[in-house]
């Protein structure tokens, strides 16, 4: 029996593009062939400056050789080993070093494969852990409007952003969200974190009144929420839900999949706000995304709870055919030797007030009605065009493209996160197309 449709091998049909209007990208495709640096490249060589390390992801840069070797040696010598009931040196080893970076008082960690699986396995140890410690009525989970915690259906459930929710039916129950923290009325063009907004975590108050602490298991948010356009916390805010958290013995997720791994100029979010979660997801610049890989990270007291009160031989009923890969670990060890000798972290802490000048620079720029920074991250928000929401975005992430910059959009905010190793002429270019860009936008 003939296929009804055989498409041709250089037809662009038979990939559904994620996150992608498909119609509109085949009809005016943009294709990257490789990479380097601070630069990826066309297929015709044209030149494009990475204003958003890949996706959030590539904070080392573009085809590092360490990282590259590190994989190829161990794609030639182990290129997989299941890690249930079984193990090899480079997991232990990968755990080990990330624990080494880790705040103190994360000391254990589940591998994933994504910042979705991250988010998923997080949720699922804060139930098995409360019900491991005789609260099994705590199963009610908190997130936060414009919250975004990956794809899955526990990620997409405590995630706030409508379009990524409003497809898939009830999602999971039990769950409800606090308020955002986006007040463009008080708080915009601040520059770092915004004055105005820390009593927003009062909310949580709210929610236990409703629900009683007894039946809530954990509240989950990003340090700073990235992929919904950037979002600073308020002066005190996180440290405010910590506390919150500890009075009503709540567990606190942070969602550092964006924010860790020198973002915003230290290892990670929890050191930069001086705020330790309970638990703490990671993906993305784990493995300098070269390789699938994520992580999550919790306090000792929820590893010995669910070793010391498991009913079998198993604690966690839990994992993925690939947690701890090899390549992936390998990988992730050369991407924290790059870190380290590079001192990138230091060195983000070290370009934030240029990078924050830099992006304050458009203030006057044609259609922004917002700006906002913290470490190497910055929201850049456009006013809508009437009756056509998001479209402006869409066409300053088209003309920025043409012009040789790549940008991220999320409706009419573009969201920029370079590399780590970005120098400031970079940082002026990107600012200066993103200038012209928007001088051409209707």
């Amino acid at each position: 029996m003939t296929k009804p449709f055989t498409p041709a091998p250089n037809s662009l049909e038979a990939f559904w593009m994620p996150f992608t209007p498909n119609r509109r990208f085949k009809a005016d495709p943009r294709f990257l062939q490789r990479a380097e640096g601070m630069h990826y490249f066309t297929p015709e060589g044209r030149k494009i400056l990475d204003g958003t390390s890949g996706l959030w992801c590539v904070n080392a840069g573009h085809n590092r050789p360490r990282i590259v070797e590190a994989i190829q040696r161990q794609a030639a010598e182990l290129g997989y080993a299941t890690t249930f009931n079984m193990g090899h040196p480079k997991a232990f080893e990968f755990a080990n070093r990330l624990v080494s970076i880790l705040p103190e008082g994360l000391d254990h960690v589940f591998f994933t494969n994504s910042g979705s699986e991250s988010v998923d396995t997080a949720l699922k140890i804060a139930l098995a852990y409360q019900r491991a410690r005789g609260k099994g009525t705590k199963t009610r989970l908190i997130g936060r409007e414009r919250g975004y915690h990956g794809v899955g259906f526990g990620g997409i459930s405590v995630g706030g952003i409508v379009k990524n929710r409003m497809f898939f039916g009830s999602l999971l129950t039990g769950v409800d969200h606090l308020p955002h923290t986006h007040d463009l009325a008080r708080n915009a063009f601040s520059k770092g974190q915004p004055e105005h907004g820390a009593d927003l975590a009062d909310e949580l108050e709210r929610i236990v009144g409703l629900h009683d602490a007894s039946n809530i298991a954990a509240v989950i948010v990003e340090p700073v929420a990235g992929s919904t356009g950037v979002l600073i916390p308020p002066k005190g805010y996180l440290q405010r839900l910590r506390a919150i958290c500890d009075k009503h013995d709540i567990l606190l997720i942070f969602d550092e999949v964006i924010t860790g791994f020198g973002r915003l100029g230290a290892s990670f979010a929890t050191e930069f706000f001086g705020v330790t979660p309970d638990i703490m997801t990671m993906a993305k610049g784990i493995t300098n995304a070269a390789v699938p890989m994520g992580a999550v990270a919790v306090k000792p007291e929820i590893y010995e709870t669910m070793l010391d009160s498991a009913d079998g031989a198993i604690e966690l009923f839990h994992g993925y055919t690939y947690s701890g890969h090899p390549l992936a670990c390998a990988a992730g060890l050369a991407t924290l030797d790059t870190y380290a000798e590079e001192d990138l972290f230091e060195r983000a802490a070290e370009l934030a007030p240029k990078w924050e000048a830099a992006v304050h620079g458009l203030r006057d720029a044609r259609h922004v009605i917002d700006l906002r920074n913290l470490g190497l991250m910055a929201g850049i928000e456009l006013e809508p065009r009437p009756g056509a929401p998001g479209e402006r975005g869409l066409e300053a992430f088209r003309i920025a493209f043409d012009r040789g910059l790549m940008i991220r959009v999320t409706a009419d905010i573009i969201a920029l996160s370079p590399s780590l190793i970005v120098e400031e002429s970079q940082i002026d270019e990107m600012m200066q197309i993103l200038r012209d860009t928007l001088a051409a936008i209707a």
